[in-house]
């Protein structure tokens, strides 16, 4: 009934974005004079951001064209590599015949699109081979697909991981650093040839108990049953998913925001300020980010709510006693896979110390293979995203990738945290 309540909605509002639309394009004609008043310039900023907050986003684009490598452009081609039910693996294939470290970003499965690394991509392009997993939006596939959940996804890493071959290392961002752990400490139990030189895991909730968010409250203070019952809805028609069981997009979007509803409401009422001032520059900077932000996919059920059972209420991980399949999940063997950290100092979502959790669990690999960072002045999005990410934590991160490829050499290359 909630998403039936949703699509209602959405319909019921189209033909008051269509005259929305219309009206802005009219009063914006330079050839109409009340364009150019106070009165108009205003009622066609609040038409444009009207019809802007009440669209329904698509999947976005990644858009990488092209590259910088040692100052000459080079083209870059995005192609599907492997297609599963619920996720596909992306190459962005650079126009060079050099042999960079090949890096698997693993893309977080929490509500936004794979997109929303394309800054991550951005910067590691001209230093690696990059690929990335794409996950499928649960409305999009059909029931008689199957299910997906955390094991899955975690059977997805480690296919990817053997289809990619030897000496690939991974980055995860955010909610999977759990799940590529996991892979990593079930590929290193089994000896598994595939089995990443390194990884780096940023600012993802390894053990949830340390420094506590509000998100981390949250789930512990509600049951499994509660989120079952109030988040969890069937897809409707005439959606390729139809009746399968989600926690709709819709859903999560209006949890991101409701965590900084201020600082949201602020943000809106400078994108009005700035058409109403013509300020194209600034406007198209958020409109982007919220367009970005607001295109939103759905969870299968089963993926949600295990991931909130194993990882934010049960702590499976840093208490040692999580299973994927029978098979136990024990970091204590991993030996081979270098492993580094990175957290924001400002991070709302995943806790300084969570992700950092990692190192006591990774105990067999020595200090030469483990590195922390801890970016000052950053929340969530800044440790993959903007200025920060790209000038401070992306050369710590491509040096320690380079520093442990087997290409390379291992330690082939001095790996340095000075904090700047």
């Amino acid at each position: 009934m909630l998403y039936h309540l949703y699509e209602w909605q959405h319909s019921a509002l189209a033909p008051a974005r269509i005259a929305a639309d219309i009206g802005h394009r009219l009063l914006r004609h330079p050839l109409n004079p009340v364009g150019y008043t106070p009165a108009g310039r205003a009622m066609a900023a609040s038409l444009d951001l009207f019809e802007h907050t009440t669209r329904r986003y698509g999947k976005p684009q990644f858009g990488l064209e092209t590259t910088e490598i040692d100052g000459t452009p080079v083209k870059v081609s995005e192609s599907v590599v492997d297609r599963k039910a619920f996720g596909q693996l992306k190459h962005f294939s650079r126009e060079t015949e050099r042999e960079d470290p090949r890096v698997l970003v693993v893309a977080p499965l929490s509500g936004h699109y794979a997109t929303l690394l394309r800054d991550t991509v951005r910067a590691l392009l001209p230093d690696h081979d990059v690929y990335i997993t794409d996950w499928r939006d649960a409305r999009n596939v059909p029931v008689y697909e199957g299910q997906f959940d955390l094991d899955d996804y975690i059977d997805y890493v480690i296919e990817w991981l053997e289809f990619l071959g030897p000496n690939t290392h991974v980055v995860a961002v955010c909610q999977p650093s759990v799940p590529v752990l996991a892979a990593i400490a079930i590929m290193s139990a089994d000896a598994n040839p595939c089995t990443p030189p390194s990884m780096t895991l940023m600012g993802g909730p390894i053990d949830t108990r340390v420094n506590p968010t509000a998100v981390n409250r949250f789930a512990e203070t509600h049951s499994l049953d509660w989120f079952e019952r109030r988040v969890i809805t069937r897809v409707p028609f005439p959606n390729p998913g139809f009746m399968r069981r989600v926690y709709p997009g819709f859903l999560q979007l209006a949890g991101f925001l409701s965590m900084n509803l201020d600082r949201h409401m602020d943000a809106h009422w400078e994108m009005y300020q700035h058409l109403v001032e013509g300020d194209e520059e600034s406007l198209e900077s958020k409109r982007a980010f919220y367009e970005e932000y607001r295109a939103v996919m759905d969870l299968t059920a089963e993926f949600y709510l295990q991931t909130l059972k194993v990882v934010f209420m049960e702590h499976h991980l840093p208490r040692g006693i999580m299973v994927s399949r029978d098979r136990p999940v024990e970091p204590s063997k991993i030996t081979r896979t270098a492993l580094f950290t990175v957290e924001g100092e400002r991070d709302d979502i995943s806790g300084v110390g969570q992700t950092r959790a990692a190192h006591d669990l990774c105990v067999a690999l020595p200090s030469t293979m483990k590195a922390h960072y801890e970016q000052k002045g950053v929340g969530h999005y800044g440790i993959f995203n903007g200025g920060k990410w790209r000038k401070l934590i992306a050369p710590k991160v491509k040096a320690f990738i380079r520093a442990h490829d087997h290409k390379l050499g291992v330690n082939g290359q001095a790996f340095s945290l000075s904090s700047d």
